[in-house]
């Protein structure tokens, strides 16, 4: 399964500005990178929490896609997003693991980290409606 396609297929012109890229796609999972730039960044230089939910619900839609074995139409019923810190002048992983795959409705943990830190930045779960 090409994550990158599915990004560039799928996804709103604003969503592909961001910029992320697919790092890395498994059965359930997807790590997708958030790259650092001056344009997402609040006042005071921390990485703007929009931009961070926006990539973990973009995530999500890889990883279950990939549980799924491609893309099908889905769409965001729940989206819970905690911050934990905040991001400078860092690219951010972005991993989402679904964590059940039901006929209609899928569950995912989506962890977001900053490049070369051991901590998370934020953390979300995802809940989303299969249709198709």
């Amino acid at each position: 399964m090409d994550g990158d396609e599915i990004l560039r297929d799928n996804f709103a012109p604003w969503v592909l500005e961001l910029g992320l890229t697919v790092e890395k796609v498994e059965e359930r999972r997807a790590v997708l990178r958030l790259p650092w730039s001056a344009r997402l960044a609040r006042e005071g230089g921390g990485l703007s929490g929009q931009a961070m939910m926006a990539a973990a619900d973009t995530a999500t839609v890889i990883a279950i896609s990939a549980a799924r074995g491609g893309f099908v139409p889905m769409t965001t019923v729940q989206l819970n997003t905690t911050f934990q810190r905040p991001v400078k002048d860092r690219d951010v992983l972005v991993e989402a693991a679904v964590t059940k795959l039901g006929r209609t409705l899928a569950f995912a943990d989506i962890t977001l980290i900053a490049e070369g830190e051991a901590e998370p930045a934020a953390h979300a779960s995802t809940v989303y409606a299969i249709m198709g």
